[in-house]
């Protein structure tokens, strides 16, 4: 809370225990899976985590302090549910057989804003479902493992081929490894201030050097889902690029909550929510009293306005270290991504110059026909709106990408490519449906398309590729409906909920 604005400490406090009371009741467990909340400060920092099992305190040495009952986090394990058919096993397990990879870490950073951030968090169970509420057949945001797991596929020049790998990394690591890999030495990988970055380069599989490097983003892409299509041979282009370097079974841990813009601007910073300042895709600023929803298409091109200070993105590592050209063609570019800030090229750039936002007419009515897209499997997904606009986009996204590497010689030193249509599909019907799926299997003819063009150039093993997602995703049950909202409301007091499941405390 804001001392100068809020109530004082002890009511703070008891205020929190009222909402963490009401949203623990056994009644609400088939909806809430998780409350929790920060304490303290610097090396005295602990987390605290309470569900209808019980309570527990988290430590920065990774001491468990169990309070009260059972231990709500007590598996940490970043490689639970491998191999993949354990995860097919167990889909949308309940607390008590779940998973929340480094919970502490990741708490106190979506805690540690003092403006933006949240007084406490709860989290959905994998089953709930919330669709009246905003939420989807398909959902993600959770502390848990599976929603928290993001592919993570490295591949070309400087990387090493050993297929598929029994490792994880953090998300926070993909950006780190870009820049390095681009020519960024190690110790340029630094914010603003001069501060080590959250995330680190992944020297072990990607070698620092000075190369072409692209990165590719498909949004909420399920990494169980993805290896498997490919060891099976149905994302060819996913298999192409494992032959020619590494695919992490465990993929990439992203920050929480592990929603869509938190882990963008995770990836392409290299630091977590605490310290970029974009808490969620929609979250509430205390010193300038604004709701703040940066995901979303009439702001999706002013997301870099709500990076904190000494914030840096890859990009302006990018231009910090690496020559500017001689012929001025762009030495970073950013397709189809929100968090573009420093980039020489960028869609959301084009958008700002044009004065129009993504979603309105008069950019809407220049995207491809996705009826005639060679890149769409199954015209009746076209049925769903975000998955007909989705396919649009992403089309678009090529065709873009084409046009920069037209030629090697002026193609950008580091390419940013973010895809949507993995989002709109796995939303749609959750992980492993026939449209998640398909999702799936029109990303990589896209990405196909390109590395053939890469080929065609003849430098597709000169360049260093890392493929990776924001998400995962998991399945809401139908059956598993509700609201904690009326468990808020009964308390009679102020409370904010955004996202909903970001509260904060006596706001108005």
């Amino acid at each position: 809370m804001n001392p100068d604005a809020g109530p004082s400490p002890s009511t703070e406090a008891n205020l929190r225990e009222q909402v963490v009371a009401a949203l623990t009741e056994p009644g609400l467990a088939h909806a809430v899976d998780l409350v929790a909340w920060c304490e303290g400060e610097g090396s005295a920092r602990t987390a605290l985590v309470a569900n209808h099992r019980g309570r527990v305190r988290l430590h920065a040495d990774g001491r468990h302090e169990v309070l009260a009952g059972a231990d709500p986090v007590a598996d940490e394990n970043p490689m639970a549910f491998l191999p993949y058919e354990r995860e097919v096993a167990d889909p949308s397990p309940p607390n008590e057989r779940n998973a929340y990879p480094y919970a502490y870490r990741r708490l106190v950073s979506l805690f540690d804003d003092p403006d933006r951030s949240p007084d406490l968090a709860v989290v959905h169970t994998p089953s709930h479902w919330f669709v009246d509420e905003g939420g989807h057949p398909g959902e993600h945001g959770s502390l848990d493992v599976i929603q928290s797991r993001a592919p993570l596929v490295l591949s070309g020049a400087g990387v090493a081929r050993l297929g598929y790998v029994d490792d994880h990394a953090w998300l926070v690591d993909v950006g780190p490894t870009l820049a390095a890999a681009a020519g960024v030495p190690l110790d340029g990988l630094v914010d603003g201030a001069g501060r080590t970055l959250d995330g680190a380069p992944l020297t072990q599989y990607v070698e620092p050097g000075r190369r072409k490097v692209i990165g590719i983003l498909w949004d909420g892409g399920h990494c169980g889902d993805l290896l498997h299509l490919a060891e099976q041979g149905e994302l060819p282009g996913i298999a192409q690029l494992v032959e020619r370097g590494s695919a992490l079974r465990g993929g990439a841990v992203a920050h929480f909550p592990s929603i869509t813009l938190t882990n963008h601007t995770s990836i392409l910073t290299g630091v977590g929510p605490g310290r970029h300042g974009v808490l969620g895709n929609v979250f509430y600023d205390r010193r300038t009293g604004e709701r703040v929803v940066p995901n979303d298409a009439s702001t999706w091109h002013r997301s870099g306005e709500w990076l904190r200070e000494g914030v840096r993105t890859v990009f302006e590592m990018v231009h910090d270290n690496v020559p500017a050209r001689m012929d001025g063609s762009p030495r970073t570019a950013s397709v189809d991504e929100a968090i573009d800030r420093g980039a020489d090229y960028s869609t959301m750039g084009v958008i700002r110059a044009s004065g129009s936002t993504m979603g309105s007419g008069d950019l809407d009515s220049l995207l491809p026909d996705p009826f005639a897209s060679r890149f769409v499997g199954e015209l009746a997904h076209l049925q769903d709106e975000y998955f007909h606009w989705s396919s649009q986009v992403d089309d678009l996204g090529l065709q873009q990408m084409l046009q920069l590497w037209d030629s090697p010689t002026t193609a950008p030193d580091l390419t940013w490519w973010a895809n949507v249509v993995t989002d709109a599909g796995h939303h749609a019907g959750g992980p492993r449906s026939a449209i998640a799926r398909d999702s799936l299997r029109d990303s990589d003819r896209r990405l196909q398309a390109f590395l053939d063009h890469l080929s065609g150039l003849g430098v597709l093993d000169d360049v260093t590729i890392v493929l990776t997602a924001d998400h995962g995703f998991e399945s809401a049950d139908p059956g598993c409906t509700g609201s904690w909202r009326s468990a808020l409301d009964g308390l009679g007091v102020a409370v904010r909920d955004e996202g909903p499941g970001l509260i904060y405390l006596d706001t108005p």
